[in-house]
């Protein structure tokens, strides 16, 4: 398997190519996107490592880990459910951080796809250089805001006097004493959430962003009496040509968590982090199987039958973890195109005299913001 990675090529330009020719042409696609650590701390010959956050087994005990970071962008076909299909996932090198990956990735699928997406982005990319640098991307964009962030509203009218104003009043999300009067208010009964009430403003902007306007969303769940459910709402703000309505806004976000789901199945269930692989071409290339094994069994869905364990209940809407459950029941029919593998008996071993050079440890890579250089100010 090991030399199978290190001679293999993955087209993956191509690749994406047959995953969006799968996609129907419907009224609207839904991505989602995100990035998770491949941990690999005790692997100090793996070249280009870099700390990464991990909720689990952190160094010094801190949510912080050696390894790779990798970024992702989704097809979620399904309102209900745990599939995520993936058209990218890709390593986020050394030089790279998530915003710039997951921009590069919209700008790859984008323009193949049928229609004008609307993407789904977790908190760290609800913020000023995500929305600049996507703004000339043919997609809509559901960010969800940190509550502690602050909003500038549109500027007052030109007085006549002085540089023009940029910004207008602020937003601060954790201050309800700076929020303006709601443009529109909703309260209704979800079936799976209970009672939310939702309030909106239109034109608000991150300070470092004014040209680029937002529709923040605020979504509480409410109890029965009317009173606060959870204490912490969740901000969603909406950058793009074509807003759903209100009340199937937020529930477009909730499809979101599909990518996590993905990401939890193929490193349970697939085993992608279970490799101890020594490069990272080769990491790159075993990472690219995942995606082709699970548009292997989305496709394979409807011919399988499900095949449940004894503890576990029959059901007809397959999850990935079913379909992969009862894919051997396939492969039995169709065989595998591999032969058997041949006898080549014993090895002869290392040869005699055979000098062993140890392997070149290489340092974490510590990513940092580079701030441009001053410039000194000329003398008269």
């Amino acid at each position: 398997m090991y030399e199978a990675l290190q001679d293999t090529k993955v087209q993956r330009n191509k690749l994406m190519g047959l995953y969006i020719k799968n996609i129907p042409s419907q009224e609207r696609i839904i991505l989602a996107g995100d990035h998770t650590a491949w941990s690999r701390p005790n692997a100090p010959t793996l070249k280009e490592r870099t700390y990464e956050h991990h909720t689990q087994s952190g160094i010094g005990g801190r949510p912080v880990t050696a390894g790779y970071g990798y970024s992702t962008l989704v097809w979620v076909p399904e309102q209900e459910g745990s599939w995520a299909l993936p058209l990218r996932h890709e390593r986020i090198t050394s030089w790279e951080n998530p915003i710039n990956k997951a921009v590069w990735q919209l700008q790859q699928v984008c323009p193949q796809l049928p229609s004008r997406p609307l993407t789904l982005w977790d908190i760290e990319y609800g913020c000023a250089p995500f929305v600049i640098k996507t703004a000339d991307i043919n997609a809509d964009k559901l960010m969800r805001l940190r509550s502690n962030l602050c909003l500038w509203g549109e500027p007052p009218s030109y007085s006549g006097r002085g540089k023009p104003r940029v910004h207008g009043d602020k937003f601060k999300l954790n201050d309800s004493t700076t929020w303006p009067e709601a443009a529109e208010i909703i309260e209704e009964k979800d079936s799976l959430v209970g009672r939310v009430k939702i309030r909106v403003w239109h034109n608000f902007h991150f300070r470092k962003s004014p040209l680029h306007p937002m529709t923040i969303v605020l979504v509480e769940r409410l109890n029965p009496d009317g009173s606060k459910r959870v204490s912490k709402p969740m901000w969603l703000a909406f950058v793009g040509s074509k807003m759903p309505p209100i009340n199937e806004l937020w529930k477009f976000y909730l499809r979101r968590f599909a990518v996590d789901h993905w990401y939890r199945f193929i490193k349970q269930r697939l085993h992608w982090t279970l490799p101890k692989l020594s490069t990272p071409q080769q990491c790159d290339k075993w990472s690219d199987l995942m995606p082709l094994m699970t548009w292997e069994l989305w496709l394979a869905r409807d011919i399988v039958n499900d095949n449940p364990l004894p503890w576990q209940k029959p059901t007809i809407k397959l999850t990935p973890g079913r379909v992969a459950q009862a894919i051997p029941g396939i492969l039995v029919h169709i065989s595998t195109p591999a032969k058997p593998p041949k006898l080549r008996g014993k090895s002869p071993g290392w040869r005699k005299g055979k000098i062993r050079n140890r392997r070149i440890r290489y340092p974490i890579v510590r990513k940092s913001t580079s701030k441009p250089p001053k410039k000194s100010k000329e003398s008269a």
